[in-house]
């Protein structure tokens, strides 16, 4: 049964306020694009498969529902759309869902949006910069060719592949943001978990591999370059998201020990060791610097301290 509702966004109440859709307003990404976007003067209708805060303004429909999709992007009419919405844990156990949401979802949005009458003018679509897998750069620019080594980074290129059909009717961007974090991540991700450790004080803690090295990146300065993105719209460009710096979970565990004053103890969890582990994972951030020079960058040891210090 089709289950959609929409509240009353109406047309723009404020002469020259712009109006984003945002997908993903009540995930983790999306809270902090939704207050820098709201910073900067745009007024913000989210859009998922339930109900946003209160005080918020909200669209309900399951982008898997064409119609509702359609429907609801009529009834917001948006100046600029960013897509947050996805499947975005490596590690998610229903495949066949990470491939509809991330691929058949997207392809609903798009096609709802090339519908309108009056087109956004630009729609920025979240892919991974797990697309490519094992490269052998360092670090990784958006040229490097992708090499997926999961289902997950599989769906996100196939999304990207996908949007390429709509560029011609849409002003499309495509972002790759790498790993990032902050407060409110959930503890299923790395370094939420690490993060929570130290804070309770505990004294063990069990890990995967801490030698895999990634390019950690602070969730304000992704939502804060998602906004540049939506005042530039550079259509038809992909971009990196990240910081350039790349640290182990070893390098984590110990600006951590710093933080809190004390080391903890870590063994090894092979259940926690993937076996297409992505072992390195750094990126390049000199093509959105291009872009823009506005583009913030907070050093990790300062991100983990903001994380630290939430009671």
């Amino acid at each position: 049964m089709r289950t959609w509702f929409v509240t009353s966004v109406g047309r723009r109440s404020e002469v020259g306020r712009p109006r984003a859709l945002l997908t993903g307003r009540n995930g983790f990404t999306g809270h902090y694009v939704a207050a820098e976007l709201e910073a900067a003067g745009y007024e913000v209708v989210g859009l998922g498969d339930r109900q946003g805060p209160a005080g918020t303004r909200s669209i309900t429909a399951n982008l898997l529902d064409r119609v509702a999709v359609r429907a609801a992007v009529a009834a917001v009419e948006p100046d600029v759309v960013l897509h947050l919405a996805a499947i975005s844990f490596v590690a998610h156990d229903d495949v066949d869902e990470i491939y509809r949401v991330n691929v058949v979802g997207t392809r609903n949005l798009l096609g709802a949006l090339a519908e309108l009458a009056r087109k956004p003018q630009v729609v920025v679509l979240a892919s991974s910069a797990n697309i490519y897998g094992n490269a052998d750069v360092d670090p990784i620019t958006e040229d490097t060719p992708p090499a997926p080594a999961n289902d997950y980074a599989v769906s996100k290129l196939a999304m990207e592949y996908m949007a390429r059909l709509w560029m011609d009717r849409l002003p499309i961007v495509i972002t790759r943001p790498f790993n990032y974090t902050g407060v409110g991540q959930s503890e299923q991700f790395l370094i939420p978990k690490i993060v929570s450790h130290f804070r309770r004080g505990e004294r063990l803690i069990e890990l995967g591999n801490t030698q895999v090295v990634r390019d950690f990146g602070d969730v304000r300065d992704v939502a804060a370059t998602y906004r540049l993105i939506a005042e530039l719209a550079p259509a038809g460009g992909t971009f990196n998201i990240c910081s350039g710096a790349g640290h182990s979970l070893g390098d984590v565990l110990d600006m951590m020990a710093e933080i809190a004053g004390y080391r903890i103890d870590v063994r090894v969890n092979q259940a926690f060791v993937r076996s297409n582990e992505v072992l390195r994972l750094v990126g390049s951030n000199s093509k959105i610097r291009r872009l823009s020079e506005s583009v913030p960058t907070t050093p990790l040891r300062e991100t983990l301290a903001w994380m630290y210090a939430d009671r």
